[in-house]
């Protein structure tokens, strides 16, 4: 079987935009009639996904995946690092966790992972036409070059062409681009193909003489002046800027969402984000909270650490003054556990403190363990009270990723759904979540995905508020996707040199 033609995205510095220019060329290749799949060998990200396999994988390849219309497998993302402090992470090789490891355990451990890097390489390599392969940070970190293996590292592996991304919406992009491409080697030099300035705002004709300086220095060609593309897909987690939006003040409803030390799959908000009456504000301090609407607590990477944080700092008793006022607040992973009576931690899974308090607003007591729960789920709500009782018997699909298991500590307890999940072979049914007055818990990411859930949560929280909803006109937040996908792709194909591109990696498309 041939083997699959590979192009590579590397960057200046974090935050460059790798992760969406791969997305936009995995849209591309596909609509050229190119079977493509993303791969990234080492990922750090608290947005984390679980594959049909029932393996965990960064979210970023889930959506450069679904911009190749293709299904996410563990392979396309071998190693993720998952931030438990600031020192030290959580090791997930294959889709399963080997445990935490410090920064100078890992750097002295990871060269032998290069098996599993280039097996699962190697199997998207016999399956696919085109595997678009992501950098990470910068190939110029001198310090960190010997090591390296998912920069000129993973590029030499692979034998792969590579696309050196400058942002210059920060500024600089001429220091950073021919910066970087000084501090490689020679042979790492000849690998990249093309330079491309991104995030560009404004007449590309001011660049003009910049640019034909920047190729006489690095004696590469720019093969693209990206603008800043208006596409509303989830990004990063490290350096992600919907955290330091600014407040919507045209937004009929106001949901705010609990930004955690240790914040993690907040994506299961991206669906509220995309619509304009709807301001998704990320809070930190107990003032943010004034005029929301419904409150939500996302998934935690630390849920007792963040608990302690939202308890020193007054969100804890804010968050209790509102479910008294009743203002919705809904909890997902993490966050669920926090809302329940108790957490506990024998193992010392997330350090040395063995119990905690909850916020005593759900009769559950939740109790962690070394097994992570790994799993797609799909079911549907139970008949709920409350203000969000309209999603009664509506139907739920999502994933289940957390460590220990939460149980009801009453007799009669309201669950909010009915799940069935599979994992390989084994089916099961269970009961999720609990609901009691306006305080909802689910462990399903995803939730607000499905069809007609976020639309009918904004339909009730305006009518709450007496406020018209024919503002909400029929959504499907997986056609939105779509959109955005084509979009990114218009975008590139209009600035970027694709029959370069195509040349880099050996091929010539019918339609060039």
């Amino acid at each position: 079987m041939a083997r699959a033609k590979v192009i590579m995205i590397q960057g200046t510095m974090s935050g460059a935009g790798k992760s969406l220019l791969a997305a936009g060329l995995c849209r591309i290749f596909k609509q050229d009639g190119y079977r493509v799949a993303p791969f990234k060998s080492q990922n750090m990200a608290l947005n984390s996904y679980i594959t049909k396999e029932g393996l965990e994988m960064g979210r970023a390849q889930v959506v450069q995946a679904e911009a190749a219309g293709v299904e996410p497998v563990a392979a396309m993302n071998p190693i993720l690092l998952k931030p438990t402090t600031d020192v030290g992470s959580q090791v997930i090789v294959n889709g399963i966790s080997i445990g935490n490891m410090k920064a100078r355990e890992y750097f002295a451990f990871k060269k032998q992972l290069i098996p599993e890097i280039q097996k699962a390489f190697a199997k998207l390599s016999e399956e696919y036409d085109i595997i678009v392969i992501e950098g990470a940070g910068s190939p110029a970190e001198i310090n960190l070059k010997q090591e390296d293996i998912v920069n000129m590292g993973m590029a030499k592996m692979a034998d792969a062409p590579v696309l050196l991304v400058g942002d210059i919406d920060r500024g600089g992009v001429f220091a950073q681009l021919y910066g970087t491409v000084s501090l490689l080697e020679e042979d790492e030099r000849a690998r990249i193909c093309g330079l491309l300035v991104n995030k560009f705002r404004g007449d590309k004709s001011i660049l003009d003489s910049g640019i034909v300086m920047l190729e006489e220095l690095c004696k590469i060609p720019v093969l693209g002046v990206i603008p800043y593309l208006a596409v509303d897909l989830e990004e990063e987690d490290s350096l992600s800027s919907k955290f330091d939006r600014k407040k919507n003040e045209q937004a009929a409803i106001t949901i705010a969402v609990i930004h955690f030390p240790r914040i993690s799959n907040f994506t299961d908000f991206q669906v509220f984000e995309a619509l304009p009456f709807v301001d998704v504000r990320y809070v930190s301090a107990v003032r943010e909270l004034q005029g929301a609407d419904m409150i939500v607590l996302p998934g935690s990477k630390n849920t007792m650490q963040d608990l302690l944080w939202m308890r020193q700092n007054g969100m804890e008793a804010a968050i209790k003054k509102a479910a008294d006022a009743k203002i919705p607040i809904f909890g997902i992973c993490g966050g669920y556990q926090m809302l329940g009576e108790e957490i506990s931690d024998p193992l010392g899974v997330e350090g040395e403190q063995r119990t905690l308090r909850g916020m005593e607003l759900l009769p559950i007591r939740t109790r962690l363990g070394a097994e992570k729960t790994r799993t797609l789920a799909e079911g549907r709500i139970e008949a709920i009270e409350g203000s969000l009782r309209a999603l009664s018997h509506l139907c739920v699909k999502g994933y289940e990723i957390h460590m220990g298991e939460s149980e009801p500590t009453q007799e009669s307890v309201q669950n909010l759904c009915l799940l069935r999940a599979k994992q390989g072979d084994c089916s099961y049914e269970k009961r999720d979540g609990c609901v009691q007055g306006e305080v909802y818990g689910t462990y399903l990411h995803g939730f607000f995905d499905a069809p007609q859930i976020a639309e009918k949560v904004l339909e009730l929280l305006l009518l709450k508020k007496g406020l018209d909803v024919s503002q909400i006109k029929e959504y499907s937040y997986s056609e939105y996707k779509e959109e955005q996908f084509e979009k990114l792709a218009r975008g590139m194909r209009e600035h970027l040199d694709m029959k370069r591109v195509y040349q880099s990696m050996g091929l010539v498309p019918s339609s060039l």
